[in-house]
C-alpha cells in the first residue's frame, strides 16, 4: 500500500481525470472520492498491501454481507472502482487486468427490478412536457422548456446515453440532412437520422435560440447549455427528467436511462394494442 501522500495524489489524479472526462458534477465527484477513501481505509484495516481486482471484489463482498448496502449503492461503487482500476492500469500503477466481478446478489437484484416506462407513462411524460411549453408565456422559460424537450426526445427516440448527450455540439447537427453526429466512448462516432419531423423542427428552433445562452465564448458550440451559459451536467439532466416524471404522475423509481431504454417496450405495447 502506498503512503498517505502518494495515495492522496493518486486519488486526486484520478478525480481530475474523471471530472474532466466525464463532466462530473460536484456531488458525484464527492461520492467518487468518498468511495475510494473508504476502500483504502478498509484495506488498511485488513492489512492488505495491494490494490487489485481481488481486493475490490473482497471489499464489495464485505459491503454486501456485512454492511447490507442496497444494490444501487453497491452498483455505483462497483462502477467507480472499475474506473479507478482502469486508471491505475493505464498509468502503470498496477499490473494486470481491471475487470472486477460484481457481487452475484447485486446482479440478481438488477434483473428483478424493471424500471422501464410503459406506453401510458411515456405518453403522459411527453404530454406534460409539451403542455408546459404551450402554456408558458415567458420567452426565456419557453426556450429552457424547448431545450429540455429536445434532450428527453433524443434520449427516448434515439437511445442516446446522457454522456453522449452532454458531448453534443451545435455543429454536430445538420439542418439540411437531419443527421446528428454522436460521439461515444473511446472516440467512436455514429450518425443518427432524426426520423421525427417534429423533433427536427424542435432541434432547429433550439439552435435558433441557442445564442441567448452563449454567455461564455468557450462554450458557444456546446449544444445544451444551462441558464447561465455553462455545459449541462449529468445531475441537471436527471433533475429535468425528475421534474416532468413527477408532473406526469409517474410514481415508479426510474431514471433518464430508463426513459432511454423504454422505446422497444413502447413500440411492442403500441403494436399489441393495434393488433
Amino acid at each position: 500500500m502506498k503512503g498517505g501522500a502518494n495515495l492522496n495524489a493518486q486519488i486526486e489524479d484520478f478525480m481530475s481525470d474523471q471530472v474532466l472526462g466525464r463532466r462530473l458534477d460536484e456531488r458525484t465527484a464527492k461520492a467518487y472520492r468518498l468511495d475510494l477513501e473508504h476502500l483504502y481505509q478498509w484495506s488498511q484495516k485488513q492489512g492488505i498491501e495491494s490494490m487489485d481486482e481481488k481486493t475490490i471484489e473482497n471489499y464489495l463482498g464485505y459491503l454486501v454481507r456485512e454492511k447490507k448496502l442496497k444494490y444501487s449503492t453497491i452498483s455505483r461503487k462497483y462502477r467507480v472502482f472499475g474506473y479507478y482500476l482502469k486508471h491505475l492500469a493505464v498509468n502503470g500503477s498496477i499490473r494486470g487486468g481491471y475487470d472486477v466481478n460484481c457481487p452475484i446478489s447485486v446482479k440478481q437484484e438488477n434483473k428483478r427490478k424493471d424500471h422501464k416506462l410503459s406506453r401510458s407513462e411515456i405518453d403522459a411524460f411527453f404530454m406534460t412536457l409539451n403542455q408546459e411549453y404551450d402554456n408558458l408565456d415567458n420567452e426565456f422559460r419557453k426556450r429552457i422548456c424547448l431545450r429540455d424537450g429536445v434532450m428527453m426526445e433524443l434520449l427516448f427516440y434515439h437511445g442516446i446515453e446522457i454522456s453522449e448527450l452532454l458531448r453534443l455540439e451545435v455543429s454536430d447537427y445538420s439542418i439540411k440532412t437531419g443527421n446528428l453526429i454522436i460521439r461515444g466512448k473511446r472516440g467512436k462516432q455514429r450518425s443518427e437520422y432524426l426520423f421525427s419531423r417534429e423533433l427536427r423542427q424542435k432541434m432547429e428552433q433550439w439552435i435558433d435560440v441557442h445564442e441567448y445562452f452563449e454567455k461564455e465564448n468557450a462554450y458557444h458550440n456546446v449544444l445544451f447549455l444551462s441558464k447561465i451559459g455553462r455545459p449541462l451536467s449529468m445531475k441537471m439532466v436527471i433533475l429535468v427528467f425528475d421534474k416532468y416524471r413527477v408532473m406526469a404522475g409517474i410514481e415508479k423509481t426510474c431514471k433518464p436511462k430508463d426513459l432511454k431504454n423504454s422505446f422497444e417496450r413502447y413500440a411492442k405495447e403500441m403494436l399489441r394494442e393495434m393488433g
